[in-house]
């Protein structure tokens, strides 16, 4: 049961928010919590109980090393210090381990196998959704309660914090203060028109995102990736353009919808997505996307491993570390590692100094740059080494991706272009093709063609402009506005023909 399902919209999300209202304007705040996690505990159930045991265990077992860093410091003795770093190396074992067995341990034994020829045989073990995301969140818990930067919260508010529907299963990764927080103050829970209204608004337009944008998108995507070996130059462009702007709106989407679903819960999530495309260098960018994997990597990888204090070389094998990390996070997988590293590179030249769009900064060599751009050259550079970049994210393998780089410079036109494009001949489609078609002299494969180059275009124009965030800031929720999300939630609705997954659901 995904936020873009039949079931969420009609069902799931109208009796938490009358349930979760009700009681907070009754006061009954301890059972509006345990209502709140039943709610997310069934969200999570709809994946597979399977998932809900393994759910179980890692907050029970998190919890528990809480509660014994709490009685190390009420004995007293000289040896807190010691207990304490052993509780947090063995909560970081843990969860750690925990996400190797479901995540890597068949990427591990492949990788054994081809190296040593062990012959190792791993089950095929399904992945529970989201565990990526509420263990990084259990491992920040457990390394700040150690080091004395938490508090051992109560049972319920620490179980609210892990499983609290919005962020389960793709994020973001919020830290425990920031939103345990907001949990204790009574003030959120009184019903605001005007937030919920904000909340609703962006859960539409993350829907419309998702449905309209990313879903359709996809089909040239899929397309694209399934005929690597015969693509052409103009083909690769467009399919990798395509699948640019589908996890964009897909990542964003879900966001926008995360947020939204907090919103009117009364409680902000923090910021994940932050208009990434409009950076002018991959430093920038990754300010930017998945703002929450950055700031973890940084504090509880980055910074542990000396960050940039122990001189320039070894800040640069940190940022390689943490951003090789951050691919293998996203998955079991050579190409994530190459993805990963690609980025990383990106993030080091950026360093360097030699090209930039400022005159000055903190750069490794040199005070100022070599060479100062325009912010608009920067973008450009920026966005086309992204989009080379999610051809390993994308790839099944390495050997495709670097079929399909090779196919980017295979200069003729087998037709494959039009084949692709016609990928778009989908209901939601009907009325524009109709419309074309009585243009009159139009070829069929013409009007395929530009359908993609609409949505293409329309994806380009709509990264340019304001991102949900700054709409809602910036908007008057009057008859108008309510007429525009009116009309883009039924689209989006009737769009729901076929409900698909978010990307980010596998990481």
């Amino acid at each position: 049961m995904g936020f873009n399902s039949f079931t969420f919209i009609l069902v799931f999300l109208p009796i938490l928010m009358i349930g979760w209202h009700t009681l907070n304007k009754l006061q009954k705040y301890t059972v509006a919590d345990v209502l709140l996690i039943i709610m997310s505990l069934y969200f999570y159930y709809t994946f597979g109980v399977d998932f809900l045991i393994i759910l179980f265990v890692s907050i029970g077992v998190n919890y528990a090393l809480s509660a014994l860093v709490s009685k190390i410091d009420s004995r007293n003795t000289g040896n807190i210090f010691f207990y304490k770093k052993l509780i947090k190396v063995i909560g970081v074992l843990f969860n750690l381990g925990l996400l190797f067995y479901f995540k890597y341990l068949g990427f591990f034994a492949d990788n054994l196998n081809a190296v040593l020829k062990t012959g190792l045989t791993v089950d095929k073990i399904i992945m529970p959704i989201g565990i990526s995301f509420f263990t990084f969140g259990q491992i920040s818990y457990i390394v700040d309660r150690a080091n004395g930067e938490a508090p051992h919260y109560n049972f319920i508010e620490y179980a609210l914090y892990t499983v609290y529907f919005p962020k389960l299963i793709q994020g973001p990764i919020a830290f425990h203060k920031e939103m345990i927080d907001q949990f204790r103050d009574n003030s959120l829970r009184t019903y605001d028109s005007v937030k919920f209204a904000g909340g609703l608004m962006s859960f539409v337009i993350g829907l419309s995102k998702k449905v309209i944008l990313a879903d359709v998108l996809s089909r040239v995507v899929n397309y694209g990736f399934e005929q690597t070996y015969y693509l052409d130059t103009l083909t690769v462009t467009a399919v990798m353009l395509a699948y640019t702007f589908q996890i964009y709106f897909d990542f964003s989407g879900y966001c926008d919808m995360a947020n939204g679903i907090s919103l009117m819960l009364g409680y902000r999530l923090p910021t994940n997505f932050n208009s990434p495309y409009k950076a002018a260098s991959a430093k920038e960018l990754w300010q930017r996307w998945h703002m929450t994997l950055s700031r973890f990597f940084i504090k509880y990888v980055y910074i542990p491993l000396g960050g940039s204090r122990k001189g320039r070389y070894r800040t640069i094998v940190n940022v390689l570390i943490v951003f090789i990390l951050s691919g293998l996070w996203h998955g079991a997988g050579w190409t994530y590692v190459c993805w990963g590293l690609m980025q990383g590179l990106l993030v080091v030249w950026d360093d360097l100094g030699i090209v930039s769009t400022e005159k000055e900064g903190k750069f490794l060599f040199r005070k100022e740059p070599l060479l100062v751009i325009p912010k608009a050259l920067g973008r450009a550079m920026t966005f086309i080494a992204f989009v080379a970049s999610l051809i390993f994210f994308r790839s099944e393998s390495v050997e495709k991706a670097l079929a399909m780089f090779k196919r980017l410079f295979f200069f003729t036109y087998p037709g494959f272009l039009t084949r692709t494009a016609a990928n778009l001949d989908i209901a939601e489609n009907y009325v524009f093709r109709q419309f074309l078609s009585q243009l009159g002299g139009i070829d069929e494969n013409v009007i395929y063609m530009i359908t993609m180059l609409v949505y293409l275009a329309v994806s380009g124009f709509i990264i340019t402009r304001k991102n949900t965030e700054e709409i809602i800031e910036t908007t008057t929720f009057d008859k108008k506005t309510l007429i525009g999300i009116t009309v883009l939630f039924l689209w989006s609705f009737v769009s729901l023909s076929a409900v698909s997954t978010f990307i980010y659901f596998q990481f």
